[in-house]
């Protein structure tokens, strides 16, 4: 499989690219800086705005996959900035006909009482995680092929287990109530759904 991976030097898109790589996909490394991107065999570093609708369709025309990992961390506007990211994912993947995978934010998620995430999240992330819902809104009424992965309330850099369970819309937390995993088992989870779709046309997220 090629892979379109959108946002590669970013803490996630990194680490699918690394997975990608690492279970003999092709991957198109795509970012504003893909000079960041460390040589690899199977790995085609390409520049690219997001928020272009037309350049990420002609990218993907030589892909199998898009996966989006951009966050709207940019311009201090989470809620503009995300639905134009959005937007540009859902151009290119409508244009090109290919499948897309985006990486979400918790925020999108419900807690098991149906309460939204974004409405109880510290302050400081709350912009982002009504901007997240927003963007998920836009891809929910698209005619893209998606999946959208969300991640638990914690993702970090750490160790690659392979082990993770996985929930609809619904926020995970272990028994303790921690909300986990780290990026690089994102990444695997990522992979799979990319190597065996089970989530089509569907929110799900994944956590320890």
């Amino acid at each position: 499989m090629k892979i379109l991976v959108i946002g590669a030097t970013g803490m996630v898109g990194s680490r699918v690219v690394a997975e990608a790589l690492s279970r003999g996909h092709a991957v198109i490394g795509a970012a504003r800086t893909p000079s960041k991107l460390a040589e690899a065999p199977g790995l085609e570093p390409l520049e690219l705005e997001v928020t272009d609708g037309d350049a990420v369709a002609r990218a993907a025309g030589a892909a199998d996959l898009i996966v989006g990992a951009v966050s709207p961390r940019s311009t201090g506007d989470a809620a503009s900035e995300m639905a134009a990211i959005m937007a540009g994912y859902i151009a290119g993947a409508e244009g090109a006909g290919k499948r897309l995978i985006v990486v979400g934010g918790a925020g999108t998620l419900n807690l098991p009482d149906g309460t939204p995430v974004a409405d109880v999240v510290p302050e400081a992330y709350a912009a982002e995680a009504r901007a997240m819902r927003a963007a998920y809104g836009l891809l929910e009424a698209s005619s893209a092929d998606y999946t959208f992965l969300a991640p638990p309330g914690e993702i970090a850099p750490g160790t690659r287990s392979g082990q993770y369970r996985t929930s609809d819309r619904t926020y995970l937390a272990d028994a303790e109530g921690n909300s986990r995993i780290s990026a690089e088992d994102f990444a695997v989870a990522l992979l799979d759904e990319a190597e065996t779709p089970a989530h089509r046309g569907e929110i799900f997220t994944v956590a320890y």
